[in-house]
This record gives C-alpha cells, structure tokens and sequence, in this order.
C-alpha cells in the first residue's frame, strides 16, 4: 500500500510516496513502518491508492517483485494439493 506524510508531519521536500506491506489481522497497528525503514504513527499519513508524486527511492527499491509464475493477486503459492 502506498502513503505519504501530512502536511506538517514532515518537511514539504520530504514528503515522499512510501511503500508498506499491507497489514495482516483484525487490529490497526499502533505504527507502520515502510519498507525503506521509516515508522509512522496514527494521523500521520495520507493513504494513496497508487503513486503519485515523487516516491520514496528507497521504499522502490526495497519493494519485492511479484512472482511472475503466480496469478494475479497471489503472492504466495498454494499450498493445498
């Protein structure tokens, strides 16, 4: 998932598009640490459902590539038989 700071959070230069791995379970986890290593809290980042922006060079290069043998949308392969 894609996200970058709120105004004011950080410096406007800073304000770059973060890549996270989406997180699992029922409950919100108290911070979010994006895949270059950077943690935020709650109210603190805007969701962007695609880039849009300058991204953050580190998150991209950071970010797994999706398993071009797998389908659409899996990431993990199947494991029943």
């Amino acid at each position: 998932m894609f996200g970058r700071p709120l105004p004011g959070v950080v410096g406007e230069t800073r304000r770059v598009v973060h890549v996270f791995e989406v997180p699992t379970g029922d409950t919100v986890p108290e911070r979010l640490t994006a895949f270059c290593g950077t943690s935020f809290g709650h109210g603190e980042l805007e969701h962007l459902d695609r880039i849009q922006g300058m991204p953050c060079v580190s998150c991209l290069r950071r970010t797994p590539t999706p398993d071009p043998e797998l389908p659409t949308g899996r990431q993990e392969p199947d494991e029943r038989p």
